[in-house]
């Protein structure tokens, strides 16, 4: 019987795609090629004739999209001779960056903000062996100053100001046109940084120019309501919300991201942290499908925005899901009002509990 190649990498994969070289040693753990899902419920809850798929990225290595960028920015930063590198992270930058590190075989310093980072992220970090420093504030202030020691300091920051990140991020975009066979009309994410809608774009626009496809989706960016600084038109300086993954006030692809949007005639919209937290709760019961709460920001963006109309009826639709629901466990416990049954061990006692509860 023929075997198939082993998959072993997007670079490996993307190669003549990629900022790489033949004798560039390659830092992998076999990130990419994730599940893109159709779903086969929510389109009927919604009662609107559309196609939606899902890009579940939760399913990469350390469970979020950061390692199709991490890859490259490790990568590359090897490739130059680096012994160390830097992040400031929400939570699955710093997962990230430790487990490249860790593979790689130099250190990752990564600054979190104090008492605002879920558990399963911080706990990625500190198993991987990053050198773990809280600070006294947020996202945008620990980026700062990552930018800051790096002029003084030999560290290769590898946030998405790194441009190898991007590059490594762009494949997912790559990925879902193949398995498409054409771009969707509409590819909705979360939006934070923005680092990821700019690398989406940047994919799709390739295959575009490259003939691969004869469409570019509207790219549209979701961010949450107390953290959403492209829908104010400014920075925000305090900016907050429960789906920590992008509570980030001053986005780095600022500028990248506008023009995203001008090029794809897409939108920025927000999304209420309840909102969020319901489609959450809703792909988890409904699909099968278990992201973390800024992962379901796309989600929440594109039903409103289907139930409005401004999505059209008739349209093929992609929502990125960034992060593994396990990556926030306690949010997600947190929503289940559901109390556990506790009974004897005996099989009457569990009969008449599930007899109980039966609709």
């Amino acid at each position: 019987m023929p075997f198939r190649s082993r998959y072993i990498g997007l670079i490996d994969k993307y190669r003549d795609r990629l900022p790489v070289h033949d004798d560039t040693r390659i830092i992998s753990l076999g990130e990419g090629n994730t599940p893109l899902i159709r779903l086969n419920n929510i389109p009927g809850i919604l009662g609107k004739e559309v196609d939606i798929y899902v890009k579940y990225e939760g399913l990469n290595p350390t469970g979020s999209f950061k390692d199709r960028g991490m890859c490259m920015a490790v990568t590359k930063a090897v490739e130059e001779g680096s012994k160390s590198i830097i992040c400031a992270s929400t939570g699955n930058t710093s997962a990230s960056a430790a487990a490249y590190a860790a593979r790689a075989g130099i250190t990752a310093y990564v600054l979190i903000p104090e008492g605002k980072i879920a558990m399963g992220k911080l706990a990625q970090a500190m198993m991987h062996g990053a050198i773990v420093i809280q600070i006294k504030g947020n996202f945008d202030a620990g980026m700062q100053i990552v930018k800051d020691v790096a002029e003084h300091a030999p560290v290769t920051i590898v946030n998405s100001i790194n441009p190898y990140r991007l590059q490594g991020q762009k494949t997912a975009a790559f990925e879902i046109v193949e398995e498409l066979g054409a771009a969707p009309d509409y590819h909705c994410l979360p939006v934070g940084n923005a680092g990821n809608i700019t690398a989406h774009w940047m994919g799709y626009r390739e295959y575009h120019e490259n003939g691969i496809v004869n469409n570019r989706p509207h790219m549209v960016g979701y961010q949450a309501a107390g953290s959403a600084p492209f829908m104010r038109g400014k920075m925000v300086d305090d900016p907050e919300t429960i789906a920590t993954a992008i509570r980030i006030g001053h986005p780095q692809s600022w500028d990248k991201a506008w023009v995203v949007r001008e090029e794809s005639e897409g939108w920025f919209d927000e999304c209420a942290d309840e909102e969020i937290l319901a489609a959450q709760k809703m792909l988890t019961e409904k699909e099968g499908i278990f992201c973390e709460p800024a992962s379901a920001t796309s989600l929440a963006g594109a039903m409103r925005d289907i139930k409005s109309g401004k999505i059209p009826e008739g349209s093929k639709i992609v929502c990125t899901l960034t992060g593994n629901g396990l990556k926030d466990p306690d949010s997600a416990i947190a929503q289940c009002t559901s109390p556990m049954i506790t009974v004897e061990a005996t099989m009457d006692a569990v009969k008449r509990a599930i007899l109980d509860n039966m609709d």
